[in-house]
């Protein structure tokens, strides 16, 4: 009843102290929240968030990685890392209000400039004063690195014993593949992170790293070996690199004409046409950039082909004349869960050929195979149940093979009658099918590790043994025979996300993604 007796600037009054109250409380609450972040994580994780030792910590390097499952990282670290547990230091609110904090964008644009870049440039040992021989024997074109995400490490697997020559730390969160220099010594990994690292297979040495952006898609290398490409989200650009040393060559900003900046979906490298490719995510544009007799940084003038819709996920025909895309339409908003294929030249920019597949097709993972005289291409679906073949001169599907799921890797060799694809996705996830090429039926459905997610197939130089995946903390990488399909050997590993044979992936061996 005081209330209501009080007249009415008085009334006012009172809501303003109340209101600024407020006000200052929940400036408090956020400034609290920043003095939390500056105490306990910005040693490792960079006062501006952008990373460190650890990770950065924005929203598109998060995207992965859930909210609850921030929080339980924050309470209770992260094993086998350098992330403790703060539980007994922060209250719940607190660590609910940092991971608030965490995905939220900064207040400030961010940004990764040239001078950063060099800035960053490690150089852990003088490449001149290694030896030019392994240090080890095996089939140097028979090596595997395998990529342990459980624990951010990486094994360097000989191929014909099936046996780990070396295991070595990598950066948080390795992804798209590690690629190989062209004699198969050394091998470059991209974190999501923007770190780009080398590694002397033949000394077992990481040799010089540097950062190319804040948040990286991937990593491509040149057919002559002198070049990376590196496609990043963050900022909107890609970088040339130095192969030899990982000095900064270029940052070319992904612009279009309008002024509009796109984030790099992949990089690729077209080993026929000595140049990178590049799909944009943002604009309905490919960029083409050639790399061979370049001689300083005003070259690398990129070729941009406009299309009519956006392209997310890339596969070449064998000469790279073609590019087979995901597509969505252009007036549509982020990915779609019913995309289409296109083919697209690209000497002409022109439309080829639609392709009639749904869903989502994960083209990147494609691969091909001679079926009845003719090349087909298949590919899994990320959101459908079933992997499509299609074949390359009509562009007609000539089968679509129903799975137990969606699936996210298809594998096979030249060398083998089968090719593999998971079911990666949904309540069969264990489970892997072996498809006949020369019937394009399923022949055999395996079931290695029951409740585990069983994964990437990746074959021998020669395509007599196949190796898998279980994406498992308590994983392990698993030794086929490639005819007979029965186990050979089974390794234990850390959530070994995938495994590339330095033969395969250096002769860009169809049954394998490139």
């Amino acid at each position: 009843m005081f209330f209501f007796c009080l007249n009415k600037k008085r009334i006012l009054f009172l809501l303003t102290i109340v209101f600024q109250m407020l006000s200052q409380a929940s400036y408090a609450n956020k400034t609290t929240v920043k003095e939390t972040y500056k105490k306990h994580c910005a040693s490792c994780h960079g006062e501006a968030r952008l990373g460190g030792i650890g990770p950065a910590l924005l929203p598109g390097n998060l995207s992965r990685i859930k909210e609850a499952a921030a929080k339980d990282v924050i309470a209770n670290g992260r094993a086998l890392t350098q992330m403790p547990a703060f539980a007994k230091v922060l209250s719940k609110s607190q660590i609910n209000s940092l991971t608030q904090f965490i995905y939220q964008p900064p207040a400030e644009k961010v940004e990764w400039l040239d001078k950063d870049i060099s800035n960053s440039r490690i150089i852990h040992f003088d490449q001149s004063k290694l030896d030019n021989k392994p240090i080890f024997k095996a089939d140097m074109q028979n090596l595997f690195i395998v990529v342990e995400i459980g624990d951010h490490h990486a094994t360097l697997l000989d191929g014909d014993k099936f046996e780990p020559i070396h295991r070595f730390a990598t950066r948080y969160a390795v992804h798209g593949g590690p690629k190989y220099s062209p004699d198969g010594r050394f091998v470059y990994f991209a974190s999501r992170d923007g770190w780009i690292s080398k590694f002397d297979i033949y000394n077992l040495k990481t040799v010089a790293e540097v950062r190319a952006g804040i948040n990286t898609r991937n990593a491509a290398i040149s057919f002559d070996g002198k070049t990376i490409a590196v496609g990043n989200y963050l900022p909107h650009n890609i970088v040339l690199l130095d192969a030899n040393d990982l000095s900064l060559i270029k940052t070319i900003s992904t612009k279009n004409d309008q002024g509009k900046t796109s984030r790099v979906s992949a990089v690729y490298t077209a080993p026929t046409r000595g140049s990178f490719v590049a799909a944009m995510k943002d604009f309905t544009e490919i960029w083409e950039i050639p790399y061979l007799n370049q001689k300083n940084k005003k070259q690398y003038q990129h070729q941009r082909i406009k299309t009519t819709d956006y392209l997310d996920d890339f596969f070449f025909n064998q000469d790279y004349s073609l590019v087979i895309g995901a597509s969505r339409p252009a007036n549509s908003q982020g990915r779609q869960k019913n995309l289409t294929g296109k083919v697209i030249s690209m000497d002409s920019g022109k439309l080829v050929s639609d392709i009639d597949i749904s869903g989502m097709p994960h083209l990147g993972s494609g691969i091909t195979w001679n079926y009845q005289g003719r090349e087909v291409l298949a590919s899994p679906n990320l959101s459908r149940g079933e992997v499509s073949i299609i074949d390359m001169k009509s562009w007609k599907t000539i089968k679509r093979l129903k799975t137990k799921g969606p699936g996210f890797f298809m594998r096979s060799h030249d060398a083998s009658r089968y090719a593999w694809v998971d079911v990666f996705f949904g309540p069969h996830k264990d489970k892997i099918h072996v498809i006949d090429k020369h019937s394009l039926e399923i022949v055999k459905t395996l079931q290695p590790a029951p409740g585990k997610t069983a994964a990437h197939i990746e074959y021998t130089k020669d395509g007599k043994y196949a190796l898998l995946s279980i994406w498992d903390m308590d994983g392990a990488l698993i030794i086929y025979d490639a005819e007979t399909l029965k186990e050979i050997k089974r390794l234990p590993m850390k959530k070994p996300s995938g495994k590339y044979n330095v033969y395969n992936k250096t002769h860009y061996e169809r049954g394998t993604s490139h």
